[in-house]
């Protein structure tokens, strides 16, 4: 029997989940929990075999849960669902640790069929994720990165705020943050940790070596 824990914060579709899976004899619903900090204490007392995440909650987002059960060494595998499958949503999870990335659209057989997978600890993608994955090896970004956004990106992997960039390169914090506007539209991500990930990813910034022209 797989042992689960459904993380959502809405009720209803914990309800629905719970519902959908306490209905096969293969799977028992350990607990649910309505966010992130929730799901991370409950999975290191019951010891879940696999972790139903949504990632857009209130409070420990789905990402930052994900990446806190990798840091106790909790072991079970974390199977993402949710409604979202932007680059600055897929990137993250998959990079704290996720086994697989599904949407709440998934039919039932195919989730049934995916949490078994992640349970064995196998990889699960849903299409539209897969496709988005790919694209991100195959293409390079639509317009490449200047030498100035590739600073000011660089300094932010290595944790500098805006206001110490701005210092570090002789400009104003202000001019920072459009650098990262540009930035966040020719990666197409939405936030700075994203944007850190897709340029790993794709080779702009190396780790320990700063940007790279």
């Amino acid at each position: 029997m797989i042992r689960l824990l459904i993380v959502d914060d809405h009720p209803v579709v914990r309800d629905g989940l719970r519902g959908m899976l306490t209905g096969d004899d293969e799977f028992e619903v350990l607990g649910e929990a309505a966010d992130g900090a929730e799901a991370v204490t409950l999975a290191e007392t019951l010891r879940p075999d696999v972790v139903l995440m949504d990632l857009r909650m209130p409070g420990t987002d789905g990402v930052r849960a994900i990446g806190m059960l990798r840091e106790r060494g909790v072991p079970a595998r974390v199977l993402v669902l949710t409604t979202y499958d932007t680059d600055s949503d897929v990137l993250p999870a998959i990079e704290a640790g996720a086994t697989g990335y599904l949407l709440k659209d998934t039919p039932r057989e195919e989730l049934f069929r995916a949490v078994r997978a992640a349970a064995r600890g196998e990889a699960v993608l849903s299409p539209s994720v897969a496709t988005r994955l790919l694209g991100q090896v195959r293409s390079p970004a639509k317009e490449p990165l200047s030498q100035r956004e590739l600073e000011v990106l660089g300094l932010i992997a290595r944790g500098s705020t805006n206001r110490e960039a701005a210092a570090h390169l002789f400009i104003s914090e202000a001019t920072v943050k459009t650098h990262l506007l540009h930035v966040y539209g020719k990666l197409g991500v939405k936030d700075r940790a994203a944007a850190v990930a897709v340029a790993f990813e794709r080779g702009l910034l190396t780790p320990g070596s700063g940007p790279r022209s």
